[in-house]
């Protein structure tokens, strides 16, 4: 068994591959030739080496960026908590964006501000203001959180009880 070749190329097509998790773009951008940049990224990942410099360049962006999965699914917990009422007047006015609570001023998807207006010309006379709030897609943001690896609340979970022969396992397949 050959001792691995650590080069300075297969450094960079690690680094390249925690981009997008691309194999072939990460071997082109690293500098392997484009016809065979999918095999030369099958081949490489195939390499216990470069699966463990993948994972350490993994987590080490994820020391970094204080990212990880758990701060994923309670930015999604945060998101399916939101309550309309947080950010509304007793009598259905709007309240200011400065008290908001801050999971509203991160995570609205847009707002829009109309100026309503009667009449034309000089006689034109602003008669009120429509505002839009487009908040998170609520059971999409359920959806993540049911699919984090946690979760699971979409896995399909069987039960099996009881004990039971290699004898009459063989017999129920057949």
């Amino acid at each position: 068994m050959s001792k691995f070749n650590w080069t300075p190329k297969r450094e960079q097509f690690c680094i390249e591959y925690i981009v997008d998790f691309n194999g072939a773009q990460a071997a082109i951008r690293a500098g392997f030739a484009q016809k065979g940049a999918a095999k030369a990224a099958f081949d490489l990942m195939q390499k216990p080496e470069i699966a463990e410099r993948v994972m350490q360049l993994i987590q080490a962006r994820s020391n970094r960026t204080e990212i990880d999965a758990d701060y994923v699914l309670n930015r999604l917990v945060e998101i399916d908590q939101m309550d309309v009422l947080d950010i509304l007047n007793d009598d259905g006015s709007l309240k200011l964006v400065s008290e908001w609570p801050k999971v509203w001023r991160t995570y609205i998807s847009g707002m829009d501000l109309t100026e309503l207006f009667d009449g034309r010309g000089d006689e034109r006379e602003m008669t009120g203001l429509m505002k839009k709030i487009k908040w998170p897609d609520k059971v999409k943001n359920l959806e993540l959180i049911g699919k984090h690896v946690n979760v699971q609340a979409f896995k399909d979970r069987v039960e099996h009880s009881g004990v039971i022969s290699h004898e009459e396992a063989l017999e129920q397949l057949a």
